[in-house]
């Protein structure tokens, strides 16, 4: 475990956070409808999706920084088993975000691309 795998697992963690906020706060905003690739007309139909996806990643990102965390204090084997976790699913998440809908291709690169980083940073 190297200081550059705990501040990749927080960075992904922050991510995660970020963008879940957007989802589960800020999904009514039409600002953010082209991130979502709705339309104005289908955002009420969506609502629910937003805020409970939006939920899942703001659950993800603590996880991976509680992780982080604990690993930083010493509980290596619970923090890097949490951190493996989290990353290895946004891998997988990343892939079926992708093959569910390959016009969101760049949200699933970072999003797998980040979680790939990550594993390698803390399996290295």
């Amino acid at each position: 475990m190297t200081a550059l795998a705990l501040v990749l697992a927080i960075v992904l963690g922050v991510l995660l956070i970020g963008f879940g906020a957007i989802e589960a706060f800020f999904s009514r905003s039409k600002r953010f409808y082209p991130l979502f690739r709705i339309r104005e007309e289908h955002a009420p139909a969506v609502r629910i999706w937003t805020i409970n996806v939006g939920f899942y990643n703001i659950v993800w990102g603590l996880g991976i920084i509680v992780g982080a965390i604990l690993a930083a204090v010493g509980q290596v084997v619970v923090g890097k088993t949490m951190v493996v976790f989290v990353a290895a699913a946004m891998i997988l998440l990343g892939l079926v975000l992708l093959l569910s809908e390959r016009r969101l291709w760049r949200g699933a690169a970072v999003q797998g691309g980040l979680g790939l980083i990550v594993l390698v940073a803390w399996l290295v």
